[in-house]
């Protein structure tokens, strides 16, 4: 397994220093001493670290069906014909609709297209794969033109929602039903080797080995079953038919290797792709935009980048690993 250990790696940006340090020096239990209601009620009690996204042209929610929910953005000013569909982070047992909404709106307002944003199943009580089978309901869903949607889709996640993007667009890679132009994998989860470099690394700022042996833990609990492609997408044989990405990696992430790696792989495979590199930063920082400039300029940067891959798919995406250091 190939373990990468980028060189450009800065001090931890000093704002989420601050956090980290307020956290540890709070006395609360760790994540991976509660039950998941517990962490549940922590991540959202947690969400005033975001700051808010820009207003919208209207925010409803709809049924798609028994298992899955989705609430749908409309910007104020359309200006691409497409919808990105956004899978919010969580390690697939926290998370929810109010988790994404500043940047599923912030994606609104810089793309001018539709963001459908998906409540999928969440574990331990629909372990894997129960969060692919939702997600790919949504994009039929959203294939289908339903509530009037164009079926020109880019998908993006944040961590545990990166993973189901990068399942769900090499699972729709040879579809001809679901029109998958792009992905926007946000400090994804790729593997379940917990091993890697950047483990040893940066275990420690909001997220670390243990934390994510809990979540595994609790959503795959067959450990036979974590070498699938469909729970880690970087041992997938072929990833030649996948859409053109922007992966986004974090300095002080644990997951920053498999990142990486997989931007590396993606374009090995002749897949365009860009890596969008933010070296001060650790994993989760959408989620502290309102306590970090850092993360906020990142945040919009992305945003930008899902935009461009919705108006141009391949056409403009460069078709080597391009570096972004910021």
């Amino acid at each position: 397994m190939t373990r990468v250990v980028q060189d450009n790696r800065t001090e931890l940006d000093s704002a989420l220093q601050a956090v980290a340090n307020a956290v540890a020096g709070a006395g609360l239990p760790p994540m991976v001493e509660l039950d998941p209601d517990d962490a549940r009620l922590r991540i959202r009690g947690a969400l005033q670290s975001c700051a808010a996204g820009p207003e919208v042209a209207s925010v409803t929610t709809h049924a798609v069906d028994e298992y899955v929910t989705v609430r749908l953005y409309r910007p104020g000013e359309p200006r691409v014909a497409g919808t990105i569909v956004h899978f919010h982070g969580g390690g697939w047992v926290t998370g929810d609709l109010d988790y994404a909404d500043a940047f599923c709106r912030l994606m609104a307002d810089a793309a001018g297209a539709a963001v459908v944003s998906v409540d999928y199943r969440l574990a331990p009580e629909h372990p894997f794969p129960a969060a692919i089978d939702d997600a790919m309901t949504a994009l039929r869903w959203v294939a289908g033109a339903a509530e009037g949607l164009e079926p020109r889709i880019v998908v993006t996640g944040d961590s545990a929602g990166g993973n189901l993007a990068a399942v769900c667009a090499n699972l729709v890679g040879a579809d001809g039903d679901i029109d998958v132009v792009g992905q926007v994998l946000v400090y994804p989860v790729l593997d379940s080797d917990l091993t890697r470099a950047s483990y040893d690394a940066n275990s420690g700022v909001f997220l670390g080995a243990r934390e994510m042996r809990w979540f595994l833990d609790h959503y795959c609990p067959d450990p036979a079953e974590r070498t699938s492609p469909l729970l880690a997408p970087i041992r997938a044989a072929d990833l030649s038919t996948t859409a053109p990405a922007v992966v986004v990696v974090g300095g002080h992430d644990p997951l920053l290797d498999e990142g990486v790696e997989y931007a590396e792989r993606l374009a090995a495979s002749g897949v365009a792709v860009d890596l969008l590199d933010y070296p001060s930063l650790p994993h989760g920082f959408l989620q502290f935009t309102a306590v970090s400039g850092t993360a906020r300029t990142a945040a919009d940067r992305i945003a930008s980048a899902a935009a461009r891959l919705l108006e141009t798919g391949a056409s403009k995406v460069n078709s080597t690993v391009g570096d972004e250091h910021a």
